[in-house]
């Protein structure tokens, strides 16, 4: 054997042993970062709450889909409203799980109520609206000065408001809000009683579809209209498992509504009493696709601008810190920056 043979085969020893340590450490973290999330037992019940808007928790309660996966747990279905109703509810030990959009968990919080973000939609920025009668005299945002205008309290519509407000260069005591539920403000709108309304679909739809109010601005360029879900901290805490399992059905869900947007329209339609043409077109200002993925620091820092937007005119008591009551599993999806 040559020398530079034996100084080969030496080098290349003592190669191997520096590298060994090296997959000692790294190779057992592998399989721990592909073990799936498992609860040691499944809950007794999930009690979901949801709205018209929530399409892909319709699809997955009207296709029974939940209880399939979770055979072992009692699903419960509670519809509300609003987002504000609806996290009263989870925060009274009512529900386990939600969905609502930006505004409810920054009111929620600020009142200290306990519960956590645990996943969330894409943006809808054009899914919400500001409007006025088609003859109104109010033509652009500046106008809403000393205007009555209609929305739920704490929804997503209020901050729509806000940033319509602030845009325009007007303070919030500038303008009448009116707080009604989304349908005693369209019976408001529609009798005159006030100016303007703040909505999303899939009211802001069937308003448009039914007597064609003129849209002052939609959410672009003011809100991202965020949808959130949202959990009990308890039920987050105990069941982790579980929540990440709703979420890849939600996901799967949203998949299903892409590829079958026929039969979902007819679905949704069949469980809300909303006609085929108001859900077609709430449908088509969902953005395409909509998977559900925990929160990431982009959305927590979006999230953060509403609670800011809040503090700064006082509509709610104190400043609160959004990733505080974010959920953040071990071994989630992250969602796209």
């Amino acid at each position: 054997m040559t020398t530079a043979l034996i100084r080969r085969r030496f080098l290349q020893r003592v190669h191997l042993l520096l590298t060994l340590p090296l997959l000692t450490i790294v190779l057992p973290l592998s399989p721990l970062q592909a073990q799936p999330l498992v609860d040691k037992n499944e809950p007794e019940q999930i009690r979901i709450g949801f709205q018209k808007s929530a399409v892909n928790l319709v699809v997955l309660k009207q296709r029974n889909t939940l209880e399939r996966r979770f055979k072992n747990s009692k699903i419960v279905w509670l519809e509300f409203p609003a987002g504000p109703q609806l996290l009263e509810a989870l925060s009274a030990g009512s529900l386990d799980f939600g969905l609502t959009g930006d505004s409810p968990p920054v009111f929620a919080q600020a009142a200290n109520k306990d519960l956590l973000y645990v996943g969330a939609e894409p943006p809808k920025p054009e899914s919400s609206a500001l409007l006025v009668q088609p003859a109104s005299a109010i033509k652009t945002l500046a106008d809403l000065k000393g205007k009555r205008i209609a929305l739920q309290k704490g929804s997503s519509a209020h901050f729509l408001l806000v940033q319509a407000v602030k845009k325009a260069g007007l303070a919030w005591s500038d303008i009448q809000p009116i707080y009604l539920a989304p349908a005693d403000a369209r019976a408001a709108f529609e009798r005159g009683s006030v100016d303007a309304w703040a909505i999303w679909d899939p009211y802001y739809g069937a308003a448009e579809l039914s007597f064609k109010p003129r849209i002052l601005s939609t959410g672009r360029g003011l809100s991202n209209n965020n949808s959130f879900y949202l959990a009990a901290r308890s039920f987050a805490a105990n069941y982790p498992g579980t929540v990440l399992n709703l979420l890849d059905e939600l996901t799967k869900a949203d998949r299903y509504v892409q590829q079958n947007r026929k039969e979902v329209a007819q679905l949704i339609a069949d469980v809300s009493g909303l006609n085929l043409a108001t859900v077609h077109l709430f449908l088509s200002r969902r953005a395409n696709p909509s998977p559900t993925t925990v929160i990431s620091p982009a959305m927590v820092a979006d999230q953060q601008r509403v609670a800011d937007s809040f503090k700064e005119i006082g509509l709610i008591p104190r400043a609160i810190k959004v990733a505080d009551i974010v959920w953040s599993p071990r071994n989630a999806p992250l969602a796209q920056q």
